[in-house]
């Protein structure tokens, strides 16, 4: 069904790089989620409001919520793959973002209303008439939402998309959902209505609701704040950049995300100080081309000419490289140079704090001040610090 599905609706499904196929494929499991989804939450309702089963009617509400998040997703995807103008010139991506937001937004606000309706259902318990056709439903969805995690799943890891791999998580916590309720319908049906716990199941289908709402929100929020690069991403762009013979280390790789397949990018790419700068602008423009065609990432090279050759800078960049470490082993220096003065010996260099350090800069400079008089009473550090926007390899 799955490859027929494909076949049907994605022109040239093989190539995932293409924002074209990569939207057909989207759609494709926006459209499947707001049909499936749409179905069931009729089926739900309708039987939940017939038979007076809160559970029910909290879980097809559950569907719901995922119809209006399947079609939100689809009216974001679409309006986020506006090229860029004059007011945006980097593109419309983050409004899928911001559509997902908005879907979080409503799931918690479904899962409030329907947590407020199961709290007044059990200090004023009401009647539930549960027939064998109930059951049937419930478990025709439990197939229904396996198929459509499988389906989703398979959609996501084909195009590398978050959003429908979290449409196949989401389908089956539903299955979960729904199993709740199932069991609890059937023992109702096997105790002739001794043990009701309608209003209990569809608290916690609520509470599950409102749980996957935060979570929602919480992933959507975390790439508008900004995060790193996926380590994947970082050692594909290392694997490029050194297949290269003049480029010798890489520093202050900063990618900026704006929208699923629009991030843009600068490194800083060291070079021999003595190396030829014309054959070195071309490996450079040859090395931005490969990225953007392998990586689909829009990244701007930065040439910086480093000693190589030099015996004494060498050493002595080592020995200050040893001693960074004994301050914080994940300290790690580049743009390292040696200025000879009358009295003194600049040692200039940039330094790359990490994440999480209890220093700051002042102290950090003072110690690295510190650790280079050590080596030499002679060495004056001169140091910028650098901030950590990805892990990358010290060279």
């Amino acid at each position: 069904m799955t490859k027929l599905l494909i076949h049907l609706f994605v022109k040239d499904p093989e190539n995932t790089k293409s924002p074209k196929t990569r939207g057909c494929y989207i759609s494709l499991g926006a459209i499947t989620g707001i049909v499936c989804n749409l179905l069931l939450a009729a089926l739900k309702i309708t039987v939940g409001l017939l038979t007076g089963s809160a559970g029910v009617t909290a879980d097809g509400f559950n569907n719901l919520s995922d119809t209006g998040s399947a079609f939100i997703t689809q009216i974001g995807y679409r309006l986020s793959a506006k090229p860029g103008d004059k007011e945006h010139p980097f593109g419309h991506g983050r409004l899928e973002y911001i559509s997902a937001l908005a879907v979080g937004v409503i799931i918690i606000l479904v899962g409030f209303e329907l947590l407020k309706s199961s709290i007044s259902l059990m200090l004023h318990p009401a009647a539930v008439q549960v027939s064998t056709f109930t059951p049937v439903v419930l478990g025709a969805s439990i197939l229904l939402k396996l198929w459509m995690f499988f389906f989703q799943k398979k959609l996501g890891k084909k195009i590398g998309s978050k959003a429908l791999l979290a449409t196949a998580q989401d389908s089956i916590n539903d299955c979960i959902a729904t199993l709740a309720v199932l069991l609890c319908t059937v023992l109702y049906l096997v105790t002739a209505g001794r043990l009701n716990l309608d209003a209990y199941v569809s608290a916690a289908v609520a509470l599950f609701i409102l749980y996957s709402g935060i979570v929602t929100i919480k992933d959507t929020v975390q790439p508008l704040l900004g995060m790193p690069p996926e380590k994947e991403t970082i050692k594909a762009i290392d694997r490029i950049v050194f297949s290269y013979d003049k480029f010798v280390g890489i520093h202050d790789l900063i990618v900026h995300n704006y929208g699923p397949g629009r991030s843009f990018a600068s490194l800083h790419i060291e070079v021999p100080s003595d190396v030829d700068l014309v054959a070195c602008h071309e490996d450079v423009d040859a090395c931005e081309r490969r990225i953007k065609q392998e990586l689909g990432l829009e990244i701007v090279l930065h040439i910086d000419p480093i000693a190589v050759n030099d015996k004494l800078t060498n050493e002595v960049r080592q020995k200050v490289a040893s001693g960074l470490k004994i301050i914080d082993d994940r300290l790690t220096l580049h743009d390292f140079r040696m200025v000879d003065g009358k009295n003194n010996v600049n040692l200039i260099f940039d330094v790359v704090k990490p994440c999480g350090s209890k220093l700051t800069d002042p102290e950090l400079i003072t110690k690295i001040k510190k650790v280079c008089r050590f080596i030499d009473p002679r060495y004056t550090a001169v140091v910028t610090v650098d901030r950590e926007y990805a892990a990358t390899e010290d060279a």
